[in-house]
């Protein structure tokens, strides 16, 4: 008898995908400071630090954690930061992912409470360390949950390039902010996701911004009953032009980032019926996927695994 094939399955662990960041958890878990800060200070690129910071969004009760070394180091700008970045994720998991007609008035409320939490540790960080990116990115998040306005997010965006102009984390909260579903429009959201592609050096993060901004623009198509956005050639072609600009580019640089990359271009793609182009970018990937855009209509796995055999069949 042949022995068993392993399950074809999808990874979403960032720990797995980056098994660095395995370090990070487990110092975490372990009440580690020490080694935590270190992790920190090891990383020389403000890109990676934005993605080893947001594994404690989600990284259940770190919250106990951070506020005891808070305490013991209340000067440690990262370890505000972080003990923020915690703060909104108990938040956002209150509020859910839904849209606001979905969302009551006690989630809000509670909602509300831990993201002013969050900026009031948030707006201390800033003020002692203005050019500190970790703190003036999550603070874009926390304007888009308390709904401060275009305006503020654009201000505090503004203070982040001030220092680092090719932040793509702050930028992809940037773009969310200014989709229409926060109070933004198709025309800002377009407008700068394209000057960032364009001011980015060759081989940049900035490309994956395309791709975002037209799948946001495919789910609110499709959320209103039409799914066919994402078909059309001119959309497929700039999305390409993109990839060509970044993850394709010989001076593209992976860092942590590069699983959302590829992800956000396969997903872009592949959804939009455009499978062998989709191909390279599932051969990058392997079996390593991410919650968007895979998650948009649940069942994240099958669509990743789904997408990813037609790709690779046709390409």
């Amino acid at each position: 008898m042949s022995p068993t094939a392993p399950p074809i399955r999808a990874e979403f662990d960032p720990c797995v995908n980056i098994p660095s960041l395995a370090e990070l958890r487990n110092a975490v878990r372990n009440d580690d400071w020490a080694s935590t800060e270190a992790y920190f200070g090891f990383l020389d690129h403000e890109d990676d630090r934005a993605i080893a910071a947001g594994l404690f969004h989600d990284l259940s009760s770190s919250e106990r954690f951070l506020e005891r070394v808070v305490a013991e180091h209340p000067d440690s700008a990262l370890a505000r930061t972080l003990l923020a970045i915690r703060y909104i994720g108990v938040g956002w998991e209150i509020r859910s992912s839904y849209r606001a007609e979905h969302v009551s008035h006690d989630q809000f409320r509670q909602f509300h409470t831990w993201l002013r939490r969050a900026e009031k540790l948030l707006i201390d960080v800033c003020a002692e360390h203005p050019a500190y990116a970790l703190a003036w990115a999550t603070r874009l998040t926390t304007a888009r949950g308390l709904e401060l306005g275009q305006s503020e997010a654009r201000r505090r965006y503004d203070r982040l390039a001030e220092h680092h102009p090719h932040h793509i984390h702050g930028q992809t909260l940037l773009l969310q902010q200014l989709c229409p579903k926060w109070g933004g429009s198709w025309e800002e959201a377009h407008g700068f996701a394209r000057a960032c592609l364009e001011a980015a050096p060759p081989g940049g993060h900035a490309g994956r911004l395309i791709a975002e901004l037209h799948l946001e623009r495919w789910l609110d198509d499709a959320e209103n009953g039409h799914s066919n956005y994402l078909r059309s050639t001119e959309v497929r072609d700039e999305i390409l032009a993109a990839a060509a600009h970044s993850v394709q580019h010989p001076d593209y640089r992976p860092g942590f980032h590069w699983v959302g990359d590829h992800n956000d271009f396969a997903g872009a793609l592949s959804l939009g019926g455009h499978h062998r182009e989709a191909a390279p970018f599932f051969r990058t990937l392997g079996d390593k996927a991410t919650t968007t855009p895979w998650g948009y209509f649940g069942g994240k796995e099958a669509q990743f695994l789904k997408h990813r055999k037609t790709a690779l069949s046709k390409g």
